[in-house]
C-alpha cells in the first residue's frame, strides 16, 4: 500500500491528483458544494430534463409499479415490459429498426464492440474517442489501430491496408465530449461504404441536441438507418441513466447472446427506464426547449469569441477554453469557483499533455443572466492567465 501512496503523491505534484466532492443541493443549473452555490456549467442535462416534472413523476410512476430495481438480469426474469417499451421507442426515435439497453453507456460501448469483433478482425478508432471505445477495442482482442482525429483519408487508407482482415470496424464519437466538434459522419459513411467496412457513432453527447427533431447527428447528417451501430446514452439530454444501441434487429439479437455485458448484470431499474421514455416524448413534442439551449450556446459561444478565448473548433452545448498548461488552468478554475461559476478544468490524461482546458456544458436550464455571470467572471481572469 506504501507504493499507493507514492503514486498518490506523485500525482499530486503534477497537479494531475483528483478528489471527489460531494454535491449536497441541485437544483436546474445550480449545485452546492461544502455549502457554497454555484452556477453549473458542468452538467451533461443538456436539456434540463432531469428534473423536469414529467419525467420526475414517470419515474415515481414506475416506482410503484415495479419497484426500486428490476430483480435479476433481462436473461432471467428482470426482461421487463417497461424495458421493452423504452427499447421500442428508442428505435423509433433513432429511425432504426431495433435497439437493446444496458445498464451504462460504458458497458454498451464494451459490449458491442466485444461482441463482433475478434483476434481475426480490425477495428479503427479515432484519436480523441471517448475511453469505452478505446477499451472495448483492446479487450476485443482485434487489431487496434488508432487514426488521426476526424482524419477520413486516414481511414480510407487505412481501411485499404486492413483488406486480409475478417471484419473491419471504424469507431468514433459523433459528438466529441472534450473537443466539443463533430465527426464527420457522411464522408466516414462513404469510406467504410466503399470498403465494406462497419461503421460505429458514439451518439452519447449529441442524442437530444443535434438533428432537426433531436435525434442526433444521425439525423443531421441525414444517415438513418445508413450507420451498422448507433450507440448512445440515457445519461445526457435523456436526463436518466443508461445506454443503448440500435441498428438492425441482427445486431440487438447478437448482443442478447454475446454481450457479456448485457448477459452477466442486473436489468436497468425501472424508473430510469421510465424517465427515458417520458424524456424522448418531451423532446419530440416540446422543441422549443432546444431552441432554448441553443439560443443559451450562440450567446455565450458569441460572448467569449469576442473576449479573445481559444474555443478550438468546438460547436454546440460543449465549449472548451484552451488553456494549455495544467498550473495556469488550476488558477483559473480556482478563480471561477471563488466567482461562484463552476466549471470544470479538463487535464492530462483525459485530454493530451499542454491541451488543459476549462469545459463549459451550456443548458437550456441557463437562465440569461446566469450566462452573463460566467461571461462577466472569464473577462475579469483574461488578461491574468
Amino acid at each position: 500500500m506504501q507504493s499507493l501512496e507514492k503514486d498518490l503523491e506523485d500525482l499530486e505534484k503534477k497537479h494531475l491528483r483528483r478528489y471527489l466532492e460531494p454535491v449536497g443541493q441541485r437544483k436546474n443549473s445550480r449545485l452546492a458544494i461544502r455549502n457554497k452555490h454555484f452556477i453549473n456549467f458542468s452538467s451533461n442535462d443538456y436539456l434540463g430534463l432531469t428534473k423536469h416534472p414529467k419525467v420526475i413523476a414517470a419515474a415515481v410512476r414506475a416506482l410503484r409499479r415495479w419497484g426500486a430495481g428490476s430483480g435479476a438480469s433481462r436473461l432471467i426474469s428482470g426482461n421487463l415490459k417497461i424495458h421493452a417499451d423504452l427499447e421500442a421507442r428508442l428505435a423509433t426515435f433513432k429511425n432504426e429498426a431495433a435497439a437493446i439497453v444496458f445498464s451504462s453507456g460504458y458497458l454498451a460501448n464494451l459490449g458491442v464492440v466485444t461482441s463482433l469483433l475478434n483476434e481475426e478482425d480490425l477495428v479503427l478508432v479515432d484519436r480523441l474517442s471517448h475511453a469505452s471505445l478505446i477499451d472495448a477495442a483492446r479487450l476485443s482482442m482485434a487489431k487496434l489501430w488508432v487514426y488521426p482525429h476526424k482524419d477520413v483519408s486516414a481511414v480510407a487508407t487505412l481501411l485499404q491496408r486492413g483488406r486480409s482482415f475478417r471484419k473491419r470496424l471504424v469507431i468514433t464519437d459523433s459528438y466529441f465530449s472534450m473537443d466539443g466538434d463533430v465527426a464527420p459522419l457522411d464522408r466516414l459513411v462513404e469510406a467504410c461504404r466503399k470498403e465494406n467496412a462497419i461503421l460505429m457513432i458514439d451518439e452519447a453527447h449529441s442524442t437530444g441536441v443535434f438533428g432537426k427533431s433531436g435525434r442526433g447527428l444521425s439525423e443531421h447528417f441525414g444517415l438513418e438507418g445508413r450507420i451498422g451501430v448507433v450507440m448512445g446514452t440515457l445519461s445526457k439530454s435523456l436526463g436518466s441513466v443508461g445506454g443503448f444501441v440500435a441498428g438492425q434487429t441482427a445486431l440487438k439479437e447478437t448482443l442478447v447472446n454475446r454481450a457479456r455485458e448485457f448477459i452477466y448484470t442486473t436489468a436497468p431499474s425501472p424508473a430510469a427506464s421510465a424517465a427515458a421514455m417520458e424524456s424522448l416524448k418531451i423532446i419530440l413534442e416540446t422543441p422549443e426547449i432546444r431552441r432554448r439551449l441553443w439560443r443559451n450556446v450562440c450567446f455565450i459561444r458569441d460572448a467569449l469569441k469576442s473576449l479573445g478565448f481559444n474555443l478550438m473548433e468546438s460547436e454546440g452545448p460543449i465549449i472548451p477554453v484552451l488553456i494549455g498548461d495544467t498550473a495556469r488552468s488550476i488558477r483559473m478554475s480556482s478563480f471561477l469557483r471563488k466567482e461562484g461559476i463552476y466549471a470544470p478544468m479538463i487535464r492530462p490524461p483525459t485530454v493530451p499533455k499542454n491541451r488543459d482546458r476549462i469545459r463549459f456544458s451550456i443548458s437550456a436550464s441557463h437562465q440569461k443572466a446566469e450566462l452573463e455571470a460566467a461571461v462577466k467572471s472569464l473577462k475579469k481572469i483574461r488578461n491574468k492567465i
